[in-house]
């Protein structure tokens, strides 16, 4: 007489509760803030900033080093995805971010603002790509739309509040401050990241990069 075993249950994973799934879904809503508030928030504080620093002849690289940066990591960050899992990936580019934010608010010079802007954007890139990604991954499909369309509406804000805050900062406690406040923001979008993405590990061996 042959007995067969019943499969184990596996363990509910955070994000399989709707409170669990909120806070990740906050988490990463924090995570495409950092990547497009970053844009918005220096349009007011250029200004003061490249004239505080000396450096008006390379104000176009305060936007253009983030892009270019961001660019060239999104589908870097989303084949590497693909192949060994996005939350670690995720936490790197979060950190990645911040340390570009620190290095931008320290900025002595505009080399080294220049710098920031590169380190924000290697971290930038992957939020961006990531947060989506990992929606794709952790709602239904028939409720993933309603998901997207409220990350999309996280541009929309940015592009308002962005320009309203950078304006405040430089008027009253300093253009640095369009840095510094990506170190909170960060630091939620970590926790949130760390406390609350649960994936299903990727079977690596059988995956292979294109040649």
């Amino acid at each position: 007489m042959t007995t067969t075993k019943t499969p184990r249950t596996p363990k509910a994973r955070s994000h399989e509760s709707k409170r669990g799934l909120i806070l990740l879904f906050i988490g990463l809503m924090l995570s495409m803030l950092l990547a497009s508030l970053s844009q918005t928030v220096l349009s007011a504080a250029m200004p003061t900033m490249v004239g505080e620093l000396n450096g008006v002849e390379n104000m176009l690289w305060i936007m253009t080093a983030y892009i270019l940066a961001s660019t060239i990591t999104m589908p870097i960050y989303g084949k590497l995805g693909d192949l060994i899992g996005r939350k670690g990936l995720l936490i790197a580019a979060i950190l990645l971010f911040m340390a570009g934010s620190v290095i931008g608010g320290l900025a002595g010079d505009m080399n080294v603002l220049i710098i920031g802007r590169v380190v924000q954007g290697l971290g930038g890139g992957g939020l961006m790509i990531l947060a989506q990604a990992i929606i794709a991954d952790v709602v239904p499909a028939r409720e993933r739309g309603k998901y997207m369309g409220v990350m999309g509406a996280v541009f929309a804000v940015s592009s308002v509040a962005g320009p309203l805050l950078g304006g405040w900062f430089t008027e009253g406690i300093g253009w640095r401050w369009t840095f510094w406040i990506n170190i909170p923001l960060g630091i939620l979008a970590l926790v949130a990241a760390v406390a609350f993405l649960h994936l299903p590990k990727r079977d690596t061996g059988t995956v292979k990069i294109d040649g």
